[in-house]
């Protein structure tokens, strides 16, 4: 199950469980949008995937309690600001890959 980290882990801006600016790499590495498209350049610095939007969990109980009442969301910040030099090095190699060929 998706944690659904709290923030972003390079500008720390808040994510809550609603937000449709969450992007994920396979591994929830957790970046907004604006980080993933004008900073990372869809390469996640930790693994070189690319991101998705996160999904949202239903805040309700709409079916078999599978809802954030019965599984919330992490609280737990995960704030490690990407070292931007290094990260323009590594992402110059492969951010011209589509990241389903990555």
């Amino acid at each position: 199950m998706l944690e659904l980290r709290p923030t972003c882990e390079h500008c720390n801006k808040g994510l809550p469980p609603e937000s449709l600016e969450a992007r994920i790499c396979s591994y929830e590495c957790t970046f907004c949008a604006n980080c993933v498209n004008d900073i990372l350049e869809n390469v996640c610095p930790n693994c070189g995937g690319g991101f998705v939007p996160r999904p949202v969990r239903p805040a309700k109980n709409l079916k078999n309690d599978n809802f954030l009442g019965k599984n919330p969301a992490s609280t737990k910040i995960k704030y490690r600001p990407v070292d931007l030099d290094a990260h323009a090095l590594f992402a110059a190699a492969i951010k011209s890959i589509p990241a389903e060929k990555r």
